[in-house]
């Protein structure tokens, strides 16, 4: 790392293999071996995303504080230990060393927990045992805790971090973990981005038959707790699932090691593979109907996806299905398909499936909001899994500050702080004489949540954003605008930054600095779909037709797939006297997204007019 003025520490894009010789190791890399990196380009080492006070160290430190001044911008950033020691997940060791060591007053300490603040203990006394008939395993006990799942969590899970105090236990207090969004995750739930396992173990039937990191993880030695096979057999028997007759390759191979079928490794940071932990069942059938990756190909990438499920329903007689069923639904979602919204319901009412994909179809669900889905988002409020409680409440936030209010309000005093923080991010709009006396209290406790987690992630320009839409939301246009202005300062290059701030300048009848604040932008990202959008709204409203055709059109080309920028195009090519070339972009974008509502509303209006004509 390189420090930098003001505290910051940035992290080169080389860095030391520490593999053995003999596996490639023991040498320098480039971290970006096939790209052009200059100083302009977010993965430089100079820029936000290398910094390592906010992007690296809480979890390659113990006890980390960030310490960021935004009044001077500058960090203080002090840890423990610059690595993952004993007090990262077991909490403050000071009673535990008291206990080891038979200090006075150890007999008061709790021998059972041995003094540990975070006792990882969920596994004593608790026995796994194999069912002849199935050959998989029971737990003795069902898991009545993830305390040791939510602290490895902290670490091993894509997440944001909303609160610097954090609790070793209840993840969802202090961070908001990712759902299985596009870039992120494939449509099946299968890891595409850098996600680490926690997204993936929630998707897996292990999780939800009780199994913890550590039923199969050493978290000291950092190894197996058995090697190769050996760990799966732990639980699934041998006789059944470790032969030929089950996995179908030869023994000894690749094909029989139970990872390379149902934990598919792909490879981050050029030499670091990680295995999914949604433990799958492969499904080729679904990598050649939606283009998802499938765990054959990772050593038959000679032979197309429809081989491997033909292979696969002549070994078994049929397509296995496996435990995760989500996939279809979120591709139709992805794709915009017509039948998304039918199908996103009914997953999020599903119980059998896992929270995080009823979660993801809640969240989707903010592109159909109707008289259908509106039901579904209420009732996922009393959802027992935190997940689905924050995106419901996420997908519902556009709702009319009154109708929101009467959905929302109960959250505000909801068991787990994340939920609480976006509740009052949504209610931030509603007038003080709209909410109940009795209700005042829980409100502003909730807000007061929401502003200190902006206020701890104020050196990240998303954090400024929200800080500003929460003004704005309010009325507070001169607080906005200098969230807005501080949001561009941490990064110039942050694109809502400008659609924010612009659409202030709108709000407050300032198009003129809008339009030169979106052209500053331009200038700088000049392939940016979205500012080209924005100006191309302002110069409708400032009757400058010619040019918005020109500035949406522009988006449009730029972003095809985002079915908005077309909606929008079409709609100024109907008012601008453009009907035929309107209803050719529409029928363009549907082949797209053939179940976008706005999309498919737009065609049956100019329907509905050539026919009067």
């Amino acid at each position: 790392m390189v420090e930098l003025p003001g505290g910051r520490l940035q992290a080169l894009s080389i860095a030391w293999d520490s593999r053995p010789k003999e596996q490639g190791g023991q040498r320098w890399f480039h971290l970006y071996p096939n790209e052009k990196i200059d100083y302009k380009d977010e993965l430089h080492w100079t820029k936000r995303a290398q910094n390592w006070n906010y992007m690296c160290a809480e979890c390659h430190s113990t006890n980390l504080q960030k310490n960021y001044d935004p009044a001077r911008r500058t960090y203080r950033t002090a840890a423990s230990e610059i690595d993952v020691a004993c007090e990262a997940c077991h909490g403050p060791g000071s009673d535990h060393v008291a206990w080891a060591e038979r200090r006075p007053g150890f007999e008061f300490i709790d021998a059972g927990t041995r003094g540990l603040t975070v006792p990882l203990n969920e596994r004593q006394e608790i026995q796994w045992t194999i069912d002849p008939a199935s050959g998989n395993a029971h737990r003795s006990i069902p898991r009545s805790s993830e305390r040791e799942i939510q602290v490895c969590a902290r670490c091993h899970a894509r997440r944001a971090q909303l609160a610097g105090d954090y609790r070793h236990g209840p993840l969802m207090d202090t961070h908001l973990p990712s759902l299985l969004q596009e870039t992120l995750y494939h449509a099946d739930g299968q890891i595409e981005g850098e996600v680490y396992e926690y997204g993936s173990f929630l998707q897996s039937r292990m999780y939800a038959a009780g199994v913890t990191c550590s039923d199969c993880h050493e978290p000291h030695s950092l190894k197996l707790r058995a090697p190769g096979n050996g760990v799966c057999l732990q639980c699934h028997s041998q006789s059944r699932y470790d032969t030929e007759n089950h996995h179908f390759h030869n023994t000894g191979s690749g094909g029989a090691q139970c990872v390379n079928c149902h934990m598919p490794a792909r490879t981050y940071m050029v030499i670091d593979p990680r295995r999914d932990h949604s433990f799958r069942v492969p499904r080729p059938d679904l990598s050649a109907r939606l283009d998802t990756p499938n765990a054959c190909a990772n050593c038959h990438a000679d032979k197309p996806a429809r081989w491997a499920a033909d292979k696969v329903r002549q070994w078994y007689g049929h397509d296995p299905k496996g435990h995760q069923d989500y996939a279809e639904t979120l591709h139709a979602a992805r794709t915009r398909a017509k039948d998304a919204e039918i199908r996103l319901i009914a997953l999020l009412r599903d119980k059998d499936q896992p929270a995080i994909a009823r979660a993801t179809a809640a969240s989707e669900l903010s592109q159909w909001l109707s008289g259908t889905s509106l039901p579904a988002l209420a009732d996922a409020f009393g959802d027992a899994d935190p997940q689905v409680r924050a995106a419901a409440v996420e997908a519902l936030a556009l709702l009319p500050p009154e109708q929101l209010w009467q959905l929302t309000h109960p959250l505000l005093r909801d068991p787990v702080r994340a939920v609480r923080m976006l509740a009052a991010s949504a209610l931030a709009g509603i007038p003080v004489e709209q909410v109940p006396p009795a209700e005042r209290a829980n409100l502003w406790s909730a807000i007061d949540e929401y502003l200190a987690s902006l206020r701890f992630n104020a050196d990240e320009p998303a954090a400024q954003i929200n800080l500003g839409n929460f003004h704005a939301a309010r009325g507070e246009s001169a607080e906005a605008e200098q969230s807005y202005r501080e949001a561009l300062t941490i990064d110039p290059d942050w694109l809502p930054a400008y659609v924010n701030l612009a659409d202030l300048y709108r709000q407050t009848n300032r198009d003129r600095e809008g339009a030169a604040l979106l052209r500053e932008g331009m200038a700088r990202q000049p392939k940016a779909a979205v500012l080209h959008h924005s100006l191309g709204l302002l110069q409708v409203r400032q009757k400058h037709l010619t040019e918005a055709l020109a500035s949406l059109k522009r988006a449009m080309e730029l972003a095809p797939d985002d079915a908005r920028f077309s909606y929008v195009y079409a709609v100024a090519l109907h008012g601008a006297g453009h009907p035929r070339e309107a209803k050719a972009t529409v029928e363009a974008s549907l082949k797209r997204a053939p179940g976008d509502p706005a999309l498919n509303a737009l065609r049956s209006q100019l329907a509905a007019e050539v026919h009067k004509r």
